[in-house]
C-alpha cells in the first residue's frame, strides 16, 4: 500500500515537472533528457516513462568564462626561460697605453709620429720590406701631461719602424713651352718614396720635460 502511494505521488510530481539541463548550455551541447507524459489514473505505468535521446556532440574547452555551471579548464602557455647572454668584456676594460706623439727627421724633412700609425717618407735607400729600422734623430716627445723638447734632439730617444712599402708617387707633369720658338717639353715624374709604420717611441722618459699644468 505504501509502495502505491509513493508511486502516485512521484507521478502526480512528474505531470507538473519536467526535468532538463540550462537551455543555453543545451542549444550549445544537447544531452539526453527525461520528459514524464501525465496521465489521469493515480497510479502511472512504467510504459508511460519515455526517453529521448539525443545525438552527441563533440566537447570543447574554452578559455574564457561560461554562463554554464561545467567546470572551465584554462591551459597556461609554458613560456620558456632565456638563456643568460655570456658576458663580453667591454673596451673599457682593456688597459689604457700612454697617449704619446714624437716629431722625427728624416732625411731633410719633419713628420709627427704616432704609435700604430704609418707616414710616408722620402726613399731610404737600402730598407727592403718588413726591415726594422730606429730614426734617432728625434726633436720632440710630447705626452698627455710632459713635453721633452730636444736641443736640437731628445738625448736617448728613438722611434722605431717597419718597413712596408717600396712605391712611388702619384705622376706629377712637367711642361715646358717657349712662344714663337715652335718649342714644347711634356715631362711626366714619379718621386720614389717608402711606407713606414710607427712600432712605439722609447728612450725619452730620462731627459728633463716641461710638466703642463692640468
Amino acid at each position: 500500500m505504501a509502495s502505491s502511494s509513493t508511486l502516485s505521488l512521484c507521478s502526480s510530481l512528474a505531470s507538473r515537472c519536467r526535468l532538463s539541463h540550462n537551455p543555453r548550455a543545451h542549444q550549445r551541447h544537447p544531452s539526453p533528457s527525461i520528459s514524464f507524459s501525465p496521465s489521469k489514473a493515480s497510479v502511472a505505468p512504467l510504459s508511460s516513462i519515455k526517453l529521448a535521446p539525443s545525438k552527441l556532440s563533440s566537447c570543447s574547452f574554452t578559455a574564457k568564462s561560461s554562463e554554464s555551471d561545467a567546470p572551465v579548464i584554462e591551459f597556461a602557455p609554458e613560456t620558456a626561460e632565456p638563456e643568460p647572454a655570456p658576458a663580453v668584456p667591454s673596451p673599457s676594460d682593456a688597459p689604457k697605453r700612454e697617449e704619446v706623439f714624437a716629431v722625427v727627421m728624416v732625411g731633410s724633412r719633419q713628420y709627427i709620429v704616432f704609435p700604430g700609425r704609418y707616414i710616408y717618407t722620402q726613399r731610404l735607400k737600402g730598407a727592403n720590406v718588413d726591415d726594422k729600422i730606429i730614426l734617432n734623430k728625434v726633436l720632440l716627445v710630447g705626452t698627455k701631461t710632459s713635453t721633452y723638447i730636444g736641443k736640437p734632439v731628445v738625448p736617448n730617444a728613438a722611434v722605431h719602424a717597419v718597413v712596408e712599402e717600396q712605391g712611388l708617387d702619384p705622376k706629377v707633369i712637367v711642361f715646358k713651352y717657349k712662344k714663337k720658338k715652335k718649342y714644347r717639353r711634356n715631362i711626366g715624374h714619379r718621386q720614389p718614396n717608402t711606407r713606414i709604420r710607427i712600432l712605439g717611441i722609447t728612450g725619452y722618459q730620462d731627459s728633463p720635460a716641461v710638466t703642463l699644468d692640468s
